[in-house]
């Protein structure tokens, strides 16, 4: 193991690694292909080899993870994403052409895709190889190198994450730093060329402090509050199927799960049926179930119940949904998937993003109302709509505003190589995956060429009337 990841937590290490990368770029500031390909290869191989060792960290740091749900969420969508960056990377490398005015002619005009040089990605825990490793290959993909700072909250994933970097790569090509707050800290000061931030909205507020003393560029990825809106044209059984599959994997710990729903008013009580009969379906049992996963800790856990607990002395129902009667040990730190009907708009369950299995369902008489209520609300990372009317469909598109959208399903527009990935407003600012995270981790250089004849000498002093008769013809070619 190299010097640096031995000593991840020394702001000295840090900045050695930070211009050992540095020095490295200048050296080699624009990789050929197959060096590029070689180092996704390379990590492609090393995620690869170690997936069965990635399974158990993880469910060692979440207390409990459900298996299947690593395997397809942290280890398949992100070799996917590795394979279609290997596929695409030498299209997306080449030279871009452009077009040029009349006036311009017989100038040329290209955009060169160029590597920005050191990158700095900071990864949470809740998908802490895909939400790691998708931004990185990006990075590399683009000719970049690359350092990343992984959670603390999965101390076990996070060794595993260095260990891979150590064995498939060389320092200066790419690096993981282990640590908690003061290295994150010290992490986000470095003079990166690019910053990718995955987070909550708090943190992204001090990230973006430390990166504007360097004037960082920033792709920050948050969350907020992605709404459901079952439209009065939608199916009402394959609507709440799908709320309930996006709700409860990873047991709610995901950035783009349904936050809360919207639902006719005509229609409540037979959602809120479906949407009990679909949980129960899907986990009859919580306690020694392996595919219902835990709560990442004691403070999240303790936070969730909080919001339970405010939301039932306010008065609004509550339905707990445990269809075996069990008494979950808080040891476990498994919460029942729980529905939340009619809350007061105030309460923290509808201010604060949830992170977990509490579903808030609210009822409109006209979807007008539903639309209002997002409307007003911070632009979230994920909205979620339900429709089998077209009509419907392109009213809400047009009329909210949110990072992305998915229609008559959820989250899987977020493994969609070929679609950005992003927040807006308060979800985020920028995006990634596939072309887009090339794009995002690459300088896109405009170049205008000049052929030696050209038109340019009617344009400079000394300015003769046959230049200003010159210059009328400009103004009408314009």
């Amino acid at each position: 193991m190299n010097e640096i990841q031995e000593n991840p937590g020394s702001l000295e290490i840090l900045q050695l690694g930070f211009y050992q990368m540095r020095e490295a770029h200048l050296a080699d500031p624009m990789p050929e292909l197959e060096t590029r390909r070689d180092r996704l290869q390379r990590l492609l191989k090393g995620l690869d080899e170690r997936e069965e060792a990635f399974t158990q960290a993880i469910s060692k740091d979440f207390g409990q993870r459900s298996a299947f749900e690593t395997a397809n969420y942290d280890i398949t969508v992100t070799l996917a994403d590795i394979k279609y960056q290997i596929r695409n990377l030498a299209r997306w490398m080449r030279i871009r052409k452009r077009s040029v005015p009349l006036h311009l002619i017989p100038g040329r005009a290209r955009i060169v895709p160029q590597p920005l040089g050191v990158v700095g990605v900071i990864s949470p825990w809740n998908f802490p190889v895909f939400l790691s490793l998708s931004p990185v290959a990006g990075a590399i993909a683009a000719g970049n190198r690359v350092m990343l700072k992984p959670s603390e909250w999965t101390p076990k994933t996070s060794a595993l994450l260095a260990e891979l970097a150590s064995e498939a790569f060389e320092p200066d090509e790419f690096a993981v730093f282990e640590g908690g707050i003061e290295t994150g800290r010290a992490f986000s000061e470095l003079p990166f060329d690019h910053l990718l931030f995955t987070g909550s909205t708090r943190v992204a507020k001090e990230v973006s402090n430390s990166a504007a003393k360097n004037l960082t560029p920033l792709t920050l990825e948050l969350g907020g509050k992605s709404p459901a809106l079952v439209c009065p044209g939608a199916n009402l059984k394959r609507a709440a199927e799908r709320i309930v599959f996006g709700k409860l994997a990873n047991a709610g710990q995901i950035c783009i799960a349904p936050d809360y729903v919207f639902v006719e008013r005509a229609k409540f009580h037979d959602f809120i049926e479906l949407l009990q009969i679909y949980s129960k379906k899907a986990y009859p049992r919580l306690n020694n179930n392996p595919d219902y996963t835990s709560i990442i800790s004691v403070d999240h856990f303790t936070r969730l119940n909080r919001m339970i607990e405010e939301a039932r002395e306010d008065g609004a129902e509550i339905i707990s949904i445990n269809p075996d009667g069990e008494t979950l040990e808080p040891s476990a730190r498994k919460i029942p998937p729980t529905l939340i009907l009619r809350p007061n708009p105030t309460l923290s369950v509808m201010q604060e993003e949830i992170f977990g299995p509490i579903l808030p369902v609210l009822s409109y008489e006209k979807i007008e109302e539903a639309i209002e209520f997002v409307q007003h609300r911070a632009r979230p990372l994920a909205l979620y709509l339900f429709t089998e009317k077209a009509r419907e469909r392109e009213r809400i598109l047009r009329e909210t505003v949110s990072g992305g959208v998915a229609v008559n399903e959820v989250l899987f527009h977020c493994v969609c190589e070929t679609l950005p990935f992003g927040g807006v407003g308060a979800s985020g600012m920028g995006s990634y995956h596939g072309q887009a995270g090339f794009d995002t981790f690459s300088h896109l250089k405009p170049v205008f060429i000049q052929p030696r004849f050209n038109f340019n000498f009617f344009l400079v002093p000394p300015i003769t009337p046959m230049k200003r008769l010159f210059a009328k013809i400009f103004r009408k070619l314009v």
